[in-house]
């Protein structure tokens, strides 16, 4: 009888290449195949490490029946490893399901850390963030508003993902619920074109309004008193 698979939950680098562990790197080469997000992101950082594996799609559309299906590849002995499309799994991303039904079937679960650019943000906010709340993305419409209100309402700081298409129209929402909070946005964390911006909504929202050609890649924001 063959012995009983591993799925393991790396992390990858959220922009600069040069963030990956050696562990993550090691994992990702001795892995029978990996689980991922989008095959063409994944495909274009294995080439990068020179990793050659079978990938398999795994996103937020995979339905339960193929997330059985991988279940039943590690209970045959393949070792799996879940990669999101960058950053740390599990934060914002389809990677809790899968580690749900792995845990149900008595599958054991290995983390692989690495950057995420939740601790990215936190470690350079300059702010007291010893205890926060983490928001993940805002709904693209339903619910949009109740998101803005939790966070103007939450006394500790908040974190939340936001996309360059959204950030100044959320932002003007937040100003909205929210006009005496202050803001940390991180841009392009990591990247060539990093950049954090501090200080009052209104102020983040006037120096994208005057540099408009900033507004480009994820952004990682911090609301807070």
């Amino acid at each position: 009888m063959s012995q009983v698979g591993t799925l393991y939950i790396v992390a990858t680098p959220i922009g600069n290449l040069g963030d990956i562990t050696l562990r993550a790197l090691d994992t990702l080469k001795e892995a029978d195949a990996i689980l991922c997000e989008d095959t063409r992101v994944t495909a274009k950082l294995l080439a990068h490490y020179d990793i050659k594996k079978p990938l398999v799609s795994c996103h937020e559309h995979t339905d339960e029946r193929k997330l059985f299906q991988i279940i039943e590849r590690l209970r045959e002995g393949v070792r799996l490893a879940f990669v999101s499309d960058a950053g740390t799994p599990g934060l914002s991303d389809p990677g809790n399901r899968l580690v749900e039904l792995t845990i149900a079937a008595e599958i054991l679960v290995i983390p692989i850390p690495g950057v995420s650019a939740l601790a990215t943000i936190v470690s350079v906010a300059g702010i007291n963030m010893q205890e926060f709340v983490f928001r993940g993305f805002p709904p693209h419409k339903k619910g949009r508003e109740t998101f803005f209100k939790a966070v103007a309402g939450s006394d500790a700081p908040v974190v939340y993902y936001e996309s360059p298409h959204r950030v100044m129209k959320n932002l003007e929402l937040l100003q909205k619920f929210a006009p005496g909070k202050k803001v940390v946005i991180g841009r392009e964390l990591t990247k060539m074109f990093e950049e954090v911006v501090r200080g009052s909504i209104q102020e983040g929202l006037q120096y994208f309004a005057e540099h408009p050609e900033k507004i480009k890649g994820e952004f990682t924001i911090i609301a807070h008193t």
